[in-house]
């Protein structure tokens, strides 16, 4: 990876959200919403970030990290700096959407069926199914209009961004000397100063160890712990019937959603123009159609052999049902109006050419009672328990709240049990289950938790889940004893000390080196490059190429945290090994995006100067704490 990449601290955060549309379907918010509670975070020209969409993003990014990092320090998600990041995002995509607006771009109806359908979330049995995509939005309580309208404004985004990132410019002669960088070979040698080397050497004061015990005591406290019982209050505990004559009437008030639209099936043969050109992609097409004419049996292994979609081709050019707003219009123009057994002209779409063999046509129907009977029976279900929860909520709240010196009424009540947990911490531990949550401990270890013994609030831990809880049994921070922790602050203050002596001494033969005097018995030789620094300790690898190449040989000297110094010396500089095309492109790809994203950056901060842009400090810092 290129040093520039690697050191780079500003990565351009909007994209993270543009390209990751197919998978970022849950919980997308509007992007133009203003609708909230309280002060606002942030105001983008007109246009108000309020606390609610800044807490709900900042739950997601929250989320989204704890699900690829795992245990995570709360205090890590919920900084200054993070939620400085998430709102800095926010108000990029703010500009963005506003640019967009003015400079009137816009994603056609083609483009946001074609991505709706690509995504996996909607796809059953690698087609698109339309009562999968209506069923997984109802859930989220999003229209089809609805997400089809947040989509559009997505690609819109990703239209801007990808165009004013096409503007940054990397030219041959940077990016061949960048290449030339990190493939050039460096001839190294090295000699180490061990730690263990420095440690008999070490001799510490009689009460050295006591004076750091009582300067650093709070190294050597035990945290507080507590144990505490807890009730669970969560959508799934709600029992909700459904009667036979509600799913009648349900489906009777709503037969337009179980029309299931014609469908058809085709084969094709797709001959790409890209590698070819357009002319011989359409020549190639035409002999393979006088081909399958005289012989239309072979089409399938015609298509196993010539065409270019590599998903169908395997399967003799198979495609699967599809309906209409699946395909690409011209495609979906022809297919629509063949006749089953029928095999197409050449034709042309934005991927090349096809030849089309329709295999068969099912017809548009209503689809029974008896077919859709349990999905229906599912959603009033969830209907009805999402409402009953939400009753339950509010009473819940108020119930442990009122009551604060027992758990007792509120699990009577809503007939839940009384669960206890095992000795806990301040911080998040996953092993905890629904105590796990960062809120609900640091509710749980207040002042008023503590000494009262009282109810915490109910915490949401996670959509339609609430937690209250309350301490049964608590043991303050205690500080261990002095004799036990004795023998290990001694061998850390040594550890210390020998680690001073080896710098100390390899400063000295460093500033020996340097004015000529290289008597060292020096390690063998190892060949390093930017690309490939393995052969060096990470510390060193920064250090090592950085080191003088005018005058050679050339030192450095390099402090091993825990481990000692090292000194190196440079004999030879030289032009690394030719590049492979494969290797060689993939690096300039990665200066090409790097390019673009700080096009887009610089961008976003000229719109910045363009659009009035105010943060509220006080409720980006104080919003629901």
């Amino acid at each position: 990876m290129f040093d520039a990449i690697r050191n780079n601290k500003k990565i351009v955060q909007v994209f993270l959200v543009l390209i990751a549309l197919p998978f970022a379907f849950f919980g997308l918010e509007s992007y133009v919403s203003s609708d909230g509670v309280g002060a606002d975070v942030a105001k983008v020209g007109e246009i108000k970030i309020s606390q609610q969409e800044f807490q709900q993003s900042m739950r997601e990014q929250q989320e989204r990290l704890r699900s690829q990092l795992g245990q995570v320090d709360p205090k890590m998600l919920d900084n200054p700096e993070f939620r400085k990041a998430i709102l800095d995002d926010l108000i990029d995509q703010r500009l963005l959407a506003m640019e967009a607006g003015k400079r009137r771009l816009f994603a056609n109806d083609e483009t946001v069926r074609r991505t709706i359908g690509a995504i996996e979330a909607f796809q059953q049995d690698g087609q698109f199914s339309n009562e999968r995509y209506e069923a997984l939005l109802r859930a989220q309580g999003m229209s089809p209009a609805g997400f089809e309208a947040q989509v559009r404004q997505d690609l819109t985004l990703q239209q801007l961004a990808g165009t004013i990132g096409q503007t940054g410019m990397l030219s041959r002669t940077v990016s061949e000397r960048i290449l030339a960088l990190q493939t050039e070979q460096r001839e190294v040698q090295e000699i180490r100063l061990p730690l263990e080397d420095y440690l008999g050497k070490v001799k510490l004061a009689d009460d050295a160890a006591r004076k750091f015990y009582d300067e650093n005591s709070k190294q050597f406290e035990t945290p507080d712990q507590a144990r505490a019982e807890f009730i669970v209050l969560s959508l799934d505990r709600m029992d909700a019937k459904v009667s036979d004559e509600e799913i009648k009437s349900w489906y009777d008030g709503h037969k337009e959603r179980y029309q299931q639209p014609e469908e058809r099936r085709a084969s094709h043969i797709l001959i790409a123009s890209e590698s070819v050109g357009k002319d011989k992609a359409k020549a190639k097409a035409e002999e393979l159609l006088q081909e399958i004419r005289k012989k239309p049996a072979a089409f399938g292994d015609l298509a196993k052999k010539h065409s270019d979609d590599p998903g169908s081709a395997a399967q003799a050019g198979d495609l699967g049902f599809f309906g209409r707003g699946m395909m690409v219009k011209p495609f979906e123009d022809a297919a629509f109006t063949m006749k089953e057994g029928d095999i197409s002209e050449v034709v042309e779409s934005d991927f090349g050419f096809h030849i089309i063999k329709l295999v068969a046509v099912r017809a548009a129907k209503e689809k029974p009672l008896a077919e859709v009977r349990g999905d229906i029976e599912a959603e009033l279900k969830t209907s009805a328990a999402a409402r009953k929860f939400a009753e339950a909520a509010e009473a819940f709240s108020n119930m442990v709240y009122e009551q604060s010196d027992s758990l007792q009424p509120a699990a009577e009540q809503f007939k839940l049990k009384i669960e206890q947990s095992g000795w806990l911490g301040r911080q998040a531990n996953p092993a905890n289950g629904p105590l796990a949550n960062a809120k609900l401990l640091e509710a749980l270890f207040s002042d008023d938790s503590v000494k009262n013994k009282r109810n915490t609030e109910a915490v949401e831990i996670a959509p339609n889940t609430l937690v209250s809880a309350r301490i049964v049994e608590y043991k303050p921070a205690a500080l261990q004893p002095f004799e036990g922790l004795k023998p290990t602050i001694e061998k850390l203050l040594v550890s210390q000390e020998a680690m001073k002596l080896a710098k100390a001494d390899g400063e000295a033969r460093l500033a020996a080196l340097k004015g000529g005097d290289d008597k060292l018995s020096w390690g063998s030789a190892k060949r390093v490059s930017r690309m490939d620094a393995r052969l060096l300790p990470p510390p060193a690898v920064q250090p090592v190429f950085r080191m003088d190449t005018a005058k050679l040989p050339s030192y450095a000297g390099i402090e091993l945290a825990g481990a000692g110094y090292a000194l190196y010396r440079l004999n030879k500089v030289e032009a690394g090994e030719k590049l492979d095309d494969v290797r060689r492109q993939g690096l300039i790809g990665q200066l090409r995006t790097l390019a673009a994203q700080e096009e887009v950056q610089l961008y976003l901060n000229a719109l910045r100067g363009r659009y009035k842009v105010e943060i509220n400090d006080k409720a980006l810092n104080g919003s629901e704490r």
